[in-house]
């Protein structure tokens, strides 16, 4: 069985690893093309940011591409940092400055209310404007404190309610079976398998 080719939008290491992992043999996923500049990720949602990027790698490598966003939703602070979870504590802002800054957002906050999911949008753009995009959720909890050394991001502090009461940072790979990413990537693989397509979500 030939691969399905797919160019990645992201050049962030660590994300690559997860999509390829998810994805595994059935699919090559070919480098972030090195002449496309920086995207302005300034959609109202994740969709329209993982849009954004998709639309860009397809126009610069003339290929199919493929692009995520995602964000981190806590309820005591209204759904924040949502679409800005990447920039929560500034356009520069690090994974380290980013969970400092929830982590302070929530001082004081109780236990039983620093629920919160992560939501990803995974979606494939075709050079003939055709698109395919499935959307992955994972619920869980806030940690009072950073807590792992694996993954990136929010996961020191994520704990998935259908975990065994650890983060995402101490799970290493058996993250990727409950995890926003894996479940919208999946999802993904399973519309891409049964051919082209138009929008869906």
């Amino acid at each position: 069985m030939v691969p399905i080719r797919l160019v990645a939008a992201t050049a962030n290491p660590h994300k690559l690893a997860e999509i390829a992992q998810v994805l595994g043999e059935a699919f090559e996923l070919l480098p972030r093309p090195a002449d496309l500049g920086e995207v302005v990720e300034d959609g109202e949602t994740l969709l329209d940011n993982a849009r954004l990027k998709a639309v860009a790698a397809c126009t610069t490598s003339g290929a199919a591409a493929v692009a995520d966003d995602t964000g981190l939703e806590v309820d005591a602070l209204g759904g924040a940092p949502g679409v800005h979870s990447a920039r929560f504590a500034g356009e520069h802002a690090t994974y380290t400055d980013n969970v400092e800054r929830l982590l302070s957002a929530l001082v004081g906050i109780d236990p039983g209310r620093r629920t919160a999911r992560f939501r990803t949008v995974a979606l494939v753009r075709h050079p003939d404007g055709s698109e395919v995009y499935a959307t992955g959720t994972v619920e869980g909890r806030i940690a009072e404190h950073a807590r792992g050394e694996g993954g990136f991001g929010y996961d020191p502090v994520f704990i998935p309610v259908e975990g065994d009461g650890r983060t995402f940072a101490e799970m290493g790979d058996e993250k990727h079976a409950l995890s926003h990413r894996g479940r919208a990537f999946r999802s993904l693989e399973l519309k891409l398998a049964r051919g082209p397509v138009g929008e869906g979500a």
